[in-house]
């Protein structure tokens, strides 16, 4: 639990100070994009892993 908390204090202080509040939400909004991705590539290939599809 450590860990997770440590994450999201390394997240929330990359974006102190940011002035132009724009492109905060911008980054903000990419990198939810790019976890969605990634727990959905994770998902295929589990998917796929364990439903005997060829790859």
């Amino acid at each position: 639990m450590g860990t997770l908390l440590h994450f999201k204090n390394l997240y929330v202080e990359a974006f102190d100070d940011c002035k132009p509040e724009f492109v905060v939400v911008l980054l903000k909004a990419y990198s939810v994009f790019c976890v969605l991705m990634l727990f959905m590539a994770v998902y295929a290939f589990l998917y796929r892993a364990f439903t005997g599809f060829e790859f």
